[in-house]
């Protein structure tokens, strides 16, 4: 997962991954189940967090037994009062062998073990043609991917404890009952002649049960994410096979059906299910509720701001308006008017309208229409009110410019 991370970094995906080192699948497991990760490295048959997804196959794993065949062991039943050498103890171990009416101990004492016991013997690689030539033990089981470079060399150390140079695999029998009762193990298959010599090793397909390691995501995690994450993982798999050899194994969850996947007893993310069936969605697809909804708000907010501004253009003419009314009013006025000193209020009043609406005119966009109209009427007014003041119109308009040049 590191490289994958490294990968992911150099290639400038959009996806990154920030690794949190744990002690073991267990802790990333509780780690997925609590919320503290969104992908997490998990092995089922240890812990099976209940949020957890699978986007891919990491590794499979098969448990078989190989022994000399000089030791006349054929099968599970045959390993009763024997030494049994295990690289690795694992729980699921113990299970199996419980499930063929044996009692899977480590703590017997050299010498004969008892009938139905099947003596746990902890051995190093190095070490086993040494304990399988002295006697200490009568056989191998592993728990490995059968295709791994390790699975290839104890095959061979175990033909070379043989005088004939021979050995014999077996699987676990009857998978389909072992399976309904530990479920969260899986089918595994060994292919005919796997193993190189002669004669090959195993003579036939062996069927057997093994576990996996799963790279799964929270059930939370969004579909476009993790079908992300899963179409990186199989495009970069020859990148990061270079790195480490193990990605190699990388595959897919094997499924029947779309129902199938989503509802088996190990489910697979409907993101990673997108991926696998060609199903990811496209930019438009994974927004596109976003979209609409964007579409709508703005289709709303264009329409108030239209609103808003034919209101305050409303109220800018209606502004003019008014002034334009007032202006007329004061005309109507100045008709009928004697006094010298009303009339120059009204003057007064008429000048202080006309720059308002020349005000308004050079901040805002008016009408022409009602521009025109405000024009007209201050020129109505200042021509009547004029005669009124028993001066010439363009005589007023001359004394108003002098007496501005003088001031």
């Amino acid at each position: 997962m590191r490289a994958y991370a490294d990968a992911l970094a150099k290639g400038k995906s959009s996806i990154r991954l920030r690794i949190v080192p744990f002690d073991g699948v267990r802790e990333s497991a509780e780690a997925l189940r609590d919320g503290k990760a969104d992908l997490a490295m998990v092995r089922p048959d240890v812990l099976l967090p209940r949020n957890g997804l699978t986007l891919a196959v990491l590794r499979e794993q098969a448990t078989f037994v190989v022994a000399p065949r000089q030791a006349g062991i054929d099968g599970f039943p045959a390993l009763a009062g024997k030494r049994l050498g295990i690289l690795a103890p694992r729980k699921a171990d113990h299970a199996l062998v419980r499930r063929h009416g044996l009692e899977l101990r480590d703590d017997v004492p050299e010498g004969v073990v008892p009938g139905q016991v099947v003596a746990l013997a902890p051995v190093e690689e190095g070490d086993i043609g040494r304990f399988l030539s002295e006697g200490r033990i009568a056989a191998v089981i592993l728990l490995t991917t059968p295709t791994s470079a390790a699975a290839q060399r104890i095959v061979g150390i175990v033909r070379g404890a043989d005088a004939n140079g021979e050995a014999t695999l077996f699987g676990a029998p009857d998978a389909a009952s072992t399976l309904a009762r530990l479920p969260r193990l899986q089918a595994v298959t060994i292919p005919a002649g796997l193993y190189d010599g002669q004669p090959r090793l195993p003579a036939e397909d062996v069927p057997t049960v093994g576990s996996s390691y799963r790279l799964m995501a929270r059930s939370t995690l969004s579909r476009s994410v993790a079908a992300e994450v899963t179409q990186h993982l199989f495009e970069m798999r020859t990148l990061l096979s270079e790195a480490t050899p193990a990605a190699e194994d990388v595959t897919h969850p094997a499924y029947d059906t779309t129902v199938g996947s989503t509802s088996a007893r190990l489910p697979i993310h409907p993101g990673a299910i997108d991926y696998y069936e060609r199903e990811q969605e496209s930019l438009i697809e994974r927004y596109e509720s976003w979209i609409y909804l964007v579409a709508i708000l703005g289709g709303g907010l264009g329409s108030v701001a239209a609103w808003l501004r034919q209101r305050v253009g409303r109220v800018r003419r209606e502004r003019i308006e008014v002034a334009t009314l007032r202006l007329l009013e004061i005309r109507s006025n100045a008709r009928g008017a004697t006094d010298r000193v009303r009339l120059e209020a009204m003057a007064g009043e008429t000048d202080d309208l006309a720059a308002s609406i020349a005000r308004h005119a050079m901040r805002r966009t008016s009408e022409p229409r009602t521009l025109a109209a405000a024009a007209l009427a201050v020129d109505a007014v200042r021509s009547t009110i004029a005669r009124r003041l028993g001066r010439p119109v363009d005589a007023d308009a001359t004394a108003d410019r002098s007496e501005e040049g003088q001031a």
